[in-house]
C-alpha cells in the first residue's frame, strides 16, 4: 500500500530524483546525467520547492520514509518553462521511480494532484511530452489534449471540468486514486 500526502519543502532531496526520472528519453536511451539538473532551464521545476503557488503530491510505500513518485506543478512568470501557456497556468512534472512503475502509481498521482489543483481554483494545468513516451495514454486519459508541438514534444493541457463534464472514470481527475489494478507508466 501507498500512502498519497502532499508535497512538502522537506521532500526537496527526493524531488531532485524525480525531475532526474521526469527527463524521459525514447528507449534505449538511460537516465540523462545528473548534472542536467544544474542547468538553470531544468532547475526551475524544482528549485526551492514550497514556494506561494507550488503544489504536489508523493507516494509513499507503507513503513518507508521516503517517497518514490511524485506529481506536482508550479507556476512560471513570463515564458519561462518548456509547458508555459500563461502566468496562470502551472507547469506538471510526474515521475514514479523505475522500481516502482506499473503500480498504477501514476494515476494515484495524477488524480491527486489534479483534485488538489482544482480545489485551489487553478482553471488549467499544462505538460510537455516526448511523442514516444508511454505516459502520454495516461495524461490524455485525464483530459490533456495536445495543443501545440514544441521542438519535438506535445504540449498538453487540461481544463478545470465542468459540472457534469468528467465523471468518476477510470482516467477522470475524480476517480477513486485508491482503487486497485491501474496501470501507470
Amino acid at each position: 500500500m501507498f500512502l498519497i500526502r502532499p508535497l512538502l519543502s522537506s521532500d526537496q532531496a527526493f524531488l531532485w530524483d524525480a525531475l532526474h526520472v521526469a527527463l524521459w528519453d525514447p528507449p534505449p536511451a538511460p537516465l540523462r546525467p545528473r548534472e542536467i539538473l544544474e542547468d538553470p532551464h531544468v532547475r526551475i521545476y524544482a528549485e526551492d520547492w514550497g514556494r506561494g503557488g507550488d503544489l504536489g503530491v508523493v507516494a509513499v510505500p507503507d513503513g518507508v520514509e521516503r517517497p518514490v513518485g511524485a506529481c506536482w506543478m508550479r507556476r512560471l512568470q513570463g515564458g519561462v518553462g518548456f509547458g508555459y501557456v500563461d502566468d496562470e497556468t502551472p507547469q506538471l512534472g510526474i515521475a514514479v521511480l523505475p522500481a516502482y512503475q506499473g503500480r498504477g502509481l501514476g494515476r494515484r498521482l495524477m488524480a491527486a494532484a489534479l483534485s488538489a489543483a482544482w480545489a485551489e481554483g487553478i482553471r488549467q494545468v499544462a505538460l510537455t511530452v516526448h511523442p514516444a513516451n508511454p505516459a502520454r495514454r495516461l495524461y490524455e486519459g485525464f483530459g490533456f489534449r495536445t495543443v501545440e508541438f514544441r521542438r519535438t514534444f506535445h504540449l498538453m493541457r487540461v481544463s478545470v471540468p465542468s459540472v457534469g463534464e468528467a465523471g468518476v472514470g477510470e482516467g477522470s481527475p475524480n476517480a477513486d486514486p485508491t482503487r486497485p489494478g491501474l496501470d501507470a507508466r
